[in-house]
């Protein structure tokens, strides 16, 4: 029984009795990371906590919301949790069952591009898997929550950790490759108290692009790579600054350009769009992380904007399920 989130390997668990409780957390990610639009992404370390009781019976699921969700305004069958949890039951040939009672905390803001949806959609997946003690491994796992979510760059880190190349091979397949972060460097996460719905920021981006900026957006693309390797500033800094989604949803997030530049003045490498908004993410050299937030914040509040401010480093594990006191999921590598 494989305990190792690498793409591949097996998320399981024993069989499942009625009165079965069971733990899982998913962390939060951040997507479209610089140039790496709709394929790099990278885990946080604020999460998603679900506690499950499987009673049996036909009732209807139940979900309780706390932390971030508890504002959430939305019948229990159309939760992104029950959501995921039926589309994998799907994938698995089995029928959704009654009698779930869900308790669900989050640390992760909703609709500020930070992954909360690929988060709840994930915890749904994984808790199907191990009550039928599935056999989905983490390739099938992003499968799944990616067709719901649309897209893979903040399921893929979330499902293994750490910073993630997600790249399509075919209809709703991905193949997803950790990618190494320098020790040196730090992600600012610049959130303000405002939302921006996914729905509404796709709708923001062109049909199409020309030749030449798609030509530089993959360079930068592939210099985002190097540049978090290696944690050069002069490779990172030009990677940061996405020509894909960035140009067309900056008129999204008021204050964009005013909170970017004072991020790159107090000390930033670069500063863009955590996922489709509305955070702001600067990524910077450890040392500079709170002037960066400090110049971030104050510059939001000069055009009426109020926003908190977190620091981390890639948050090196997935999500986990833990049942009968085992727990499956990631390790950190």
């Amino acid at each position: 029984m494989s305990v190792i989130h690498q793409e591949g390997s097996t998320i399981t668990s024993q069989t499942t009795n009625p009165d079965s409780v069971f733990t899982v957390r998913v962390p939060a990610s951040t997507s479209n990371l610089g140039a790496g639009f709709d394929s790099i992404g990278m885990a946080l370390g604020r999460w998603l906590e679900l506690t499950v009781r499987v009673t049996g019976g036909d009732a209807p699921v139940t979900i309780r919301r706390a932390g971030t969700l508890a504002t959430l305004d939305c019948v229990d069958s159309d939760d992104l949790i029950w959501r995921g949890f039926v589309a994998a039951c799907v994938a698995l040939r089995r029928t959704a069952p009654g009698g779930i009672e869900i308790d669900a905390s989050s640390e992760i803001p909703i609709a500020r591009g930070l992954g909360s949806s690929a988060a709840a959609i994930i915890a749904g997946v994984l808790l199907a898997n191990a009550l039928f003690d599935g056999d989905l491994d983490n390739a099938a796992v992003i499968d799944i929550a990616a067709a719901l979510d649309g897209h893979p760059d903040n399921v893929a880190p979330s499902v293994l950790g750490g910073a993630v190349l997600s790249i399509r091979t075919t209809g709703h397949h991905y193949h997803s490759a950790r990618l190494a972060v320098h020790r040196s460097l730090r992600f600012a996460f610049l959130v303000p108290d405002f939302e921006i719905r996914t729905a509404n920021a796709r709708a923001a981006l062109p049909a199409q692009l020309d030749y030449g900026t798609a030509v530089t957006a993959a360079a930068r693309a592939a210099a985002l790579v190097v540049g978090l390797q290696s944690g050069d500033a002069a490779t990172l800094r030009p990677a940061l600054d996405d020509l894909l989604h960035v140009p067309f949803r900056r008129s999204l997030v008021p204050g964009y350009d005013r909170v970017t530049e004072a991020a790159i003045n107090a000390g930033a490498i670069g500063a863009t769009l955590s996922g489709s908004g509305s955070t702001i993410v600067a990524v910077a050299h450890a040392g500079t992380e709170a002037a960066i937030c400090d110049a971030a914040i104050s510059a939001w509040r000069t055009v009426g904007v109020n926003a908190e401010s977190f620091v981390t480093k890639p948050e090196a594990y997935g999500a986990t399920i833990d049942t009968v006191g085992k727990t499956y999921g990631t390790l950190q590598f």
